[in-house]
């Protein structure tokens, strides 16, 4: 079964279970599930990076008990924006010394069970997402005895199992997909220009919220290294300041369009995990300068998004045509 189709009635106590995959979603089910199994394997191509962070955020408890209820939630938030920040730019610039925190962290939990075959993971932090395990329940799950972790690739599945290339067969009753979803844009809808339809893949995104020649259409979508709704937030705010804008100056349509010659395409998420590999032709690019790159960067896009000009040269506006019902802002949240 995939996770996201966990059908309601599923009764997995005291049963074997292998969860195939150990992204995020495998370290979340993983620790659950094995409260009631008789045994969980995460089976893994390939490690993941796992950290360990309390479920409760004992700073903003204190925060909370000490300030006012709006100041203690400002300040909760530039803390989590401030560190989230800061190890994500000690990982992509001081690689070595994450990749030991991370490992020394993960020593600490398991102490003599640690076999680091099943935590270095062959890629750099960052190049694709970090997982969390919250209060090490992951670990204690394998210290109990009640998880082990194999590393191995499938050869097939079996009546009794999966039989892996090794050799060796492991025993399931239920066998759980936790490999990646399958991204798609703007929900699979079909996008009409005119009446010609809209190729998104060749589009630059624009702000990380609009399509390069796609007029009055926004979408909203997070961080891949931070909270979701930062982001979304930030473009919620935008979308506001672009529509106050057009109704102060009588303005119906809206277009980014790439006016500058020197502006280089990369892909637009620079991942290296399967399901977003899979579904890079499918996506927008990014360019190499603002308006057009995504920072991944809660403060550059603050300064940006919030403070920065609506008409900024990179968007195109034109003013109400004689039949104002014929163009309507839409946004979407993919």
């Amino acid at each position: 079964m995939h996770p996201q189709k966990w059908p309601d009635d599923l009764d997995y106590a005291n049963k074997r279970i292998v969860v195939i995959g150990s992204g995020a979603t495998a370290i979340t089910l993983v620790p659950a599930l094995a409260e009631q199994a008789a045994h969980v394997t995460m089976l893994q191509r390939s490690p993941s990076y796992v950290v360990t962070r309390p479920a409760e955020d004992i700073v903003a408890n204190t925060f909370r008990r000490l300030l006012p209820d709006r100041a203690a939630y400002a300040a909760t938030r530039w803390k989590n924006v401030l560190l989230g920040t800061f190890f994500y730019n000690l990982a992509r610039t001081r690689p070595n010394i994450f990749k030991w925190m991370v490992a020394r962290g993960v020593r600490r939990q398991l102490a003599d069970q640690y076999d680091p075959k099943h935590f270095t993971p062959p890629y750099n932090p960052w190049d694709q997402r970090l997982c969390i395990a919250p209060d090490a329940d992951l670990f204690h799950s394998i210290k109990e005895g009640r998880v082990s972790v194999v590393t191995d690739n499938i050869e097939t599945f079996t009546k009794d199992g999966v039989m892996l290339k090794s050799g060796r067969q492991l025993q399931a009753d239920i066998i759980v997909t936790a490999t990646g979803l399958v991204l798609k844009l703007i929900s699979g809808m079909r996008l009409l220009i005119d009446g010609v339809p809209a190729d998104l893949p060749q589009t630059l995104v624009y702000k990380g919220m609009m399509f390069s020649d796609v007029p009055n259409l926004a979408f909203a979508i997070g961080y891949t290294n931070a909270s979701w709704t930062l982001k979304c937030d930030l473009t919620s705010e935008y979308v506001c300041r672009l529509l106050n804008h057009m109704d102060q100056h009588s303005l119906a349509v809206c277009t980014p369009r790439v006016n500058d010659p020197d502006i280089e395409e990369e892909p637009v998420i620079d991942f290296n995990s399967g399901y977003v590999l899979r579904a890079l032709h499918t996506l927008p690019r990014q360019g190499s300068r603002t308006p057009w790159r995504l920072h991944q960067n809660y403060i550059k896009d603050l300064s940006m998004m919030r403070y920065g000009r609506v008409d900024d040269g990179a968007m195109e506006f034109k003013s109400a045509p004689v039949n104002r019902s014929a163009y309507v802002f839409r946004t979407s949240s993919i």
